[in-house]
């Protein structure tokens, strides 16, 4: 049994994003986070993710693109509420993109395929753990707003499962209280019923 993984998904809990350092991983590190992320169950072998890395300059970048966005969805932003903005994609040293590409499919549902992506995302923010990073994965407003998606580097059939923030750490993250397994588990007691 390998007890290291255990307890390094036991203890796993994600790291606040305004407390993130550098560096961020190298590219060697990057290479097997992706290579881990893509070891997961895809039924009929559809690979229906991708990945976009926002790194480097890329981050502002988008940080001006989401700021101009939100003042025109918005009108104008407090000071406070652009930095906001600003800052989505730089508060972290890389951020990684989870994308859905929904596949053409008789036999595969689209949310199987959906699934298969949330546990890439899952597998990423594991490798990235064991290799000494932390990570925290967010949506946010702009995953539902097509233009958002657009300025993003996203079709316009693919939507988001994530965006992994990935970084140092400096540790002493409070955990949050996690559920009773007990109170969600139970035997099969037959079809469902109302009532």
């Amino acid at each position: 049994m390998n007890t290291s993984v255990i307890d390094l998904l036991l203890a796993r809990r994600s790291a606040p994003i305004h407390e993130m350092t550098g560096p961020a991983p190298s590219d060697d590190e990057l290479e097997t986070i992706l290579k881990a992320a893509t070891r997961v169950p895809d039924h009929g072998m559809l690979t229906p993710w991708r990945f976009i890395l926002y790194r480097n300059e890329a981050r502002e970048r988008v940080g001006q693109m989401l700021a101009e966005l939100a003042e025109t969805r918005e009108g104008p932003l407090s000071e406070g509420r652009r930095q906001q903005e600003l800052t989505r994609f730089s508060r972290a040293p890389l951020v990684v993109g989870i994308v859905f590409c929904p596949k053409e499919s008789q036999k595969i549902p689209q949310w199987e395929m959906f699934v298969s992506g949330g546990m890439a995302a899952m597998n990423l923010t594991i490798a990235a753990n064991a290799l000494g990073y932390r990570t925290n994965m967010i949506t946010n407003w702009y995953s539902d707003v097509e233009e958002g998606r657009r300025i993003l580097g996203l079709a316009p059939h693919e939507r988001v499962i994530g965006f992994v923030h990935i970084g140092k750490h400096p540790g002493g993250t409070p955990d949050r209280p996690r559920p009773e397994v007990e109170a969600l588990v139970g035997d099969y007691a037959g079809p469902w019923e109302a009532g």
